[in-house]
């Protein structure tokens, strides 16, 4: 078992990271691991003649937030407001009010019963917490979705430079969801889903590929490094997902009729494999996912995924590590940076087999 996150490290030229997407999402190019070897020379629009008639493809229907706020205090001190979970009820079950957990910036200078002036959202700093998170009041008028859209800002990643978010209207937000997202409620993208576009979807659709959704919003820490050197000493974050009636019975009369069941992103594999550890098959309802998905992981409903490539000692890296073996995940890892492959969110992507064991 390989448990030192050194193991999973690996030299990327900063010039393999994606800082843009690709004028056409399916025009990314699309890595290929049938389980035993690697294959280049797919575009991700060749994505339908890697599926088969039968397969079940899950995608995550969850949209990213313009959860970026940006004030001032009565000083005229500009401040950032992260907000990153909705944890309850109205105050005073006031309908313009909403009780969210948030990063602040500056931290230190942010006090309890601070306000800070959004525009249209008024927010007031009722908890601190550590490492700079907060538990906020939001005061605002309107339609809580409508007014966010208007004051927000897209988060983008950390490494997509001179960015940092995208203003609603800016073409980057469009790009930073995928074009089936309909539920808010993510904090960042699940990027395996950024390079569908409607013919892809119509074309898996009419050779027999039948498209799940279900919905896992994702949280920040999914991005985070591993800051341990001991990966089972890592604290793994929560996600909340959702999964449908139907989508549970579809997907666990493919998984009896031995069909298989393809992964869009490490979000759709975390929440189904979570789902079967916990119950044994697929089961609907609303739950919360901490799942470490990391070396000889016994995997029950994924049997391939759609992924980009994620960043070096992440929990995604582990994963992906998991899934197709360590010495796989170091060639594939390999090839990729020798075939100059693009990188995290806005990169290319790659289609993996689970080899058979």
């Amino acid at each position: 078992m390989k448990t030192d996150i050194k193991d999973y490290w690996y030299d990327l030229p900063p010039e393999l990271i994606a800082q843009t997407p690709l004028k056409k999402r399916d025009e990314s190019k699309l890595l290929y691991f049938d389980g035993k070897n690697v294959n280049h020379g797919n575009k991700f629009l060749d994505l339908p003649k890697l599926l088969k008639k039968g397969d079940i493809l899950v995608v995550n229907e969850t949209k990213v937030l313009p959860i970026r706020l940006i004030g001032k205090k009565s000083t005229g001190a500009e401040c950032e407001v992260f907000l990153l979970k909705d944890i309850g009820v109205a105050p005073q079950g006031d309908p313009n009010k909403k009780t969210y957990n948030a990063l602040i910036r500056p931290a230190k200078r942010l006090k309890v019963g601070d306000a800070v002036d959004c525009g249209k959202m008024k927010v007031r700093i009722s908890e601190k917490h550590e490492d700079g998170q907060a538990t906020v009041e939001l005061n605002y008028t309107g339609i809580f979705e409508e007014v966010l859209d208007e004051v927000g800002e897209v988060p983008l990643p950390s490494y997509i430079k001179n960015v940092g978010v995208a203003p609603q209207g800016d073409p980057l937000c469009e790009r930073y969801n995928t074009i089936y997202a309909c539920h808010a409620g993510s904090s960042a993208a699940p990027t395996a889903g950024l390079h569908f576009t409607p013919e892809v979807i119509k074309q898996v659709e009419a050779m027999g590929v039948e498209i799940v959704r279900i919905i896992l919003h994702v949280g920040l820490g999914t991005f985070r490094p591993i800051k341990v050197d001991n990966i089972l000493n890592h604290d793994m974050h929560s996600e909340e997902y959702f999964i449908s009636p139907e989508a549970a019975e579809k997907i666990n009369r493919a998984k009896r009729e031995n069909r298989r069941v393809v992964g869009v992103g490490t979000t759709s594999m975390r929440a189904l494999e979570h789902n079967s550890a916990q119950y044994g098959e697929i089961k609907a309802g609303s739950f919360l996912a901490n799942s470490f998905i990391h070396n000889d992981y016994d995997f029950k409903i994924i049997d391939a995924m759609i992924t980009n490539f994620h960043l070096p000692n992440s929990t995604l890296v582990l994963l992906v590590s998991a899934f197709v073996g360590f010495d796989n995940y170091k060639e594939i890892y390999k090839q990729a940076v020798e075939q100059q492959y693009r990188f995290f969110s806005f990169g290319d992507s790659s289609f993996l087999i689970r080899p058979r064991k």
